[in-house]
Formats: structure tokens, C-alpha cells, sequence
């Protein structure tokens, strides 16, 4: 037996790696990464410090470990969809896992030691793209482009001080537009009445910015 495979068994029946990985996540997800560490994990589980590294060898591999589980919840592009509806369907999700933790957005790409549910996400995205006739340069081209408008929209709205387009509309009218008023800032404050009047909900702005991605990404592939 290998030792990551003894780190995957344990040596009782109290812990394992999955309920090591999982508390993790759970605390990163309240806390975020700053917040996690191998003493403050194992006072959540009930564990003296070192017993943890029977489980993982150290920070870096709890940290992959968890960002393997983040691959898992991320829906696989599917070869029943046509390319667009299948990266479009991944890129919401991917979103939408994000949302539910976003300490993991600046840990998305940096992996050195991917694990299978990684390596799993990243061949299916590469073979829905290549099956759809994009060349290998461009294929990693329209990944980049692709990973890009999510991770960025995911960390922009992981900052926003408001949760919904009512709360948006209230903190503009209350917070905003007395700040820029008309005479000295005519456009900032003709675009924060407008929006407010026609309920604009900065939601939308993914959907938005990914079909312009999909739709500047149509001719460049040259299907069989």
C-alpha cells in the first residue's frame, strides 16, 4: 500500500481523508482560505494537529484534495449537447459552484498536482472543443477565454455589497446617486436612474458576456 493510500484509510474509524477534506472545505467556505489551517482543522474535527497528516502530507495536498471535490460539483460538457449548449451549460455551473465557494476561484489554476476530478473536467472540456472542430491552439484559446469570463465574473460578484437587483436599486437610489450628482457627473447619474427605472439586474451580465464569447467563437472552428 502506497502512502497516499494509507492516508486514504486511516488508521481508525473516526476520520477519514473524505471527512478530513470535507471539514476543510467547510471551513474555507465560512472563513475562506486565510482561515484555514491544519491546527483550526483538526479542533473542527476533534483531532490532535498531527493525526491530520496521516490523512494529507500537508497544506498544499489538502488544498488540491478540496479543489478536486470543487471539479466534482462542476457539471462535464456532454457529447448529447452541441458545443455551445454544452460550454454553456458548464460555464453556469461552474459559476454557480463558485458562488458556493468562492475561496477556491484564485485556486482554480494553480494546481501543480491535479487530481482525477480535475484531470476529468479538463479533458472533457478539451475534447467537447476539439470534437466541435477548434484546432488545438484554438481549443486552448477558447478554454482560456472561457475560464477567464468565469473566474472573473465569480470573484467580481463574490465582492458585490448587495445580493439581489432590489437591494442594487435601493443601495443606488439611497447610496449612490446622492454621491454623483447630475451637474457635475451627467452620465454616471443618468446611467444609475436609468438602470433603477428599468430594474436592471446585474445577473444577467454573465449570460451576456459569455453568449458574445460563444458567438466570437462560432467561425473560428472548422467542423468535419
Amino acid at each position: 500500500m502506497t502512502a497516499r493510500e494509507e492516508r486514504e484509510s486511516g488508521p481508525d474509524g473516526g476520520l477519514s481523508k473524505a471527512r478530513v477534506v470535507t471539514e476543510a472545505i467547510r471551513i474555507a467556505d465560512r472563513e475562506g482560505v486565510d482561515g484555514l489551517s491544519m491546527r483550526r482543522l483538526a479542533g473542527a474535527l476533534g483531532a490532535g494537529a498531527m493525526s491530520l497528516y496521516h490523512y494529507v502530507a500537508n497544506k498544499e495536498e489538502l488544498l488540491d484534495a478540496m479543489i478536486d471535490v470543487v471539479f466534482t460539483e462542476i457539471e462535464l460538457p456532454s457529447d448529447a449537447d452541441d458545443w455551445r449548449t454544452a460550454m454553456r451549460r458548464e460555464a453556469h455551473s461552474a459559476r454557480e459552484v463558485l458562488a458556493r465557494h468562492p475561496w477556491a476561484i484564485a485556486l482554480m489554476e494553480s494546481r501543480t498536482s491535479p487530481g482525477p476530478a480535475n484531470l476529468r473536467h479538463r479533458e472533457a472540456v478539451t475534447a467537447c472543443l476539439r470534437k466541435a472542430g477548434f484546432s488545438v491552439v484554438m481549443a486552448t484559446h477558447a478554454n482560456w477565454l472561457l475560464n477567464g469570463h468565469v473566474y472573473g465574473y465569480a470573484l467580481q460578484e463574490a465582492s458585490l455589497p448587495f445580493d439581489s437587483a432590489a437591494e442594487l436599486a435601493q443601495m443606488t437610489e439611497d447610496v449612490y446617486l446622492p454621491q454623483i450628482p447630475a451637474d457635475e457627473f451627467p452620465y454616471l447619474h443618468e446611467s444609475g436612474s436609468a438602470l433603477v427605472a428599468a430594474g436592471y439586474d446585474p445577473s444577467q451580465e454573465f449570460s451576456f458576456g459569455l453568449d458574445l464569447i460563444l458567438d466570437a467563437l462560432e467561425p473560428l472552428r472548422t467542423p468535419a
